[in-house]
């Protein structure tokens, strides 16, 4: 199991070393089996910096090539030839000096003094996907005019740091399988051994408070051994949409990738307190009842992946008045899933027997 050393500090307010945490976990039983530095982007953008172009014309033996004059806030203007079309004098860009390692996919090179067809070129003006910021490569990154010259670059794009935990979870141990329990065992020991005081604390919801309780689902169980409980939540008018920076860092750091904001947030809460949630598109509810049973042996069911799954009559599955929506606690399904026109979700928070 992955964890987030900034995740953990979001519920434990500590500034320990984190090799210090490593030894105090593995002291109480929760083994380090591996950590790892991290970063929001490979290589952290080191020895990126916010230049200026001051000046740039088209270079004298190849027509699609430019030589730039670059401030970089110290020493005398970088000379740069850029292949890029939309360079222009004036643009605040982030530039990578000679010596600065570049990571580009997989794949990682120097940057060096050289000379390209007669002209010097002292770094590189850098496009989104030679960043490890996006895939774009039409050109250069253009920043914002107010960009600080000679800034680092990992500063301006906010690139986050983090270590990260490899703890070798035990099943007798279910109660650490998340950031919050981690960090309420670490307070924990801190507290027994007089190193610090502060105790675990998750955010408050008490803000929260449900508007309109008039259109509901109903719940049916219908396998109470395999479904001791099961609880849903109505949240209308959403806007499924990418997730913001500091929710992808969080999953990325643990080794998740990001989907949307909707099913984003709820593996987040899952690897938060530990408890899995689901969310169906409300809308593709028929029947507006959520029944939990097992189908017939050779139901077809189509998953997320839009793979068609035969079942076993033994598959506890989460249905409508129709069919089957999803294999408890394991597969969701195509039809009922979280899309871009998703604008109303149920959302399954549930204790399986499984």
């Amino acid at each position: 199991m992955k964890i987030s050393y900034n995740w953990v500090k979001d519920y434990l307010k500590i500034d320990l070393d984190p090799h210090k945490v490593a030894e105090i976990l593995t002291g109480i039983g929760l083994e380090i089996e591996g950590t790892e530095d991290w970063e929001s982007v490979k290589g952290g953008l080191a020895g990126i910096v916010i230049g200026e172009v001051l000046t740039c014309h088209k270079h004298p033996d190849a027509d699609k090539l430019s030589v730039t004059t670059v401030n970089i806030g110290k020493g005398d203007p970088l000379h740069i030839v850029c292949g890029a079309p939309n360079v222009a004098a004036g643009q605040k860009v982030p530039v990578a000096t000679a010596g600065t390692k570049v990571f580009h996919g997989n794949e990682q090179f120097e940057i060096k003094k050289s000379k390209i067809r007669g002209e010097i070129s002292e770094g590189m003006i850098c496009a989104e996907d030679e960043l490890g910021l996006g895939t774009d490569h039409e050109g250069i990154m253009v920043l914002s005019p107010d960009a600080v010259i000679g800034s680092p670059a990992s500063e301006y794009f906010k690139i986050e740091k983090d270590f990260v935990f490899e703890i070798g979870l035990t099943p007798n141990r279910i109660d650490s399988g998340s950031h919050f329990g981690i960090a309420r065992d670490l307070a924990a020991y801190l507290s027994v051994n007089n190193i610090s005081s502060n105790r675990a604390a998750l955010p408050s919801v008490k803000e929260f408070k449900a508007k309109d309780k008039s259109d509901t689902y109903e719940i049916i169980i219908e396998n109470h051994n395999d479904c001791p409980r099961y609880s849903g939540l109505n949240i209308n008018g959403v806007k499924t949409g990418e997730s913001p920076e500091w929710l992808k860092n969080r999953l990325r750091a643990i080794g998740l990738n990001s989907i949307n904001n909707i099913v984003d947030i709820t593996n987040y809460v899952q690897y938060e307190c530990g408890q899995p949630l689901h969310a169906f598109d409300a809308d593709q509810i028929t029947g507006k009842k959520v029944i939990i049973r097992n189908l017939p042996d050779k139901t077809k069911f189509t998953s997320l992946d839009e793979s068609e799954r035969e079942l076993s009559n033994k598959d506890l599955m989460i249905c409508n008045t129709a069919e089957g929506m999803c294999i408890a606690g394991v597969f969701g399904g195509a039809r009922s899933g979280v899309t871009e026109n998703t604008r109303n979700i149920f959302l399954e928070s549930a204790n399986f027997n499984l």
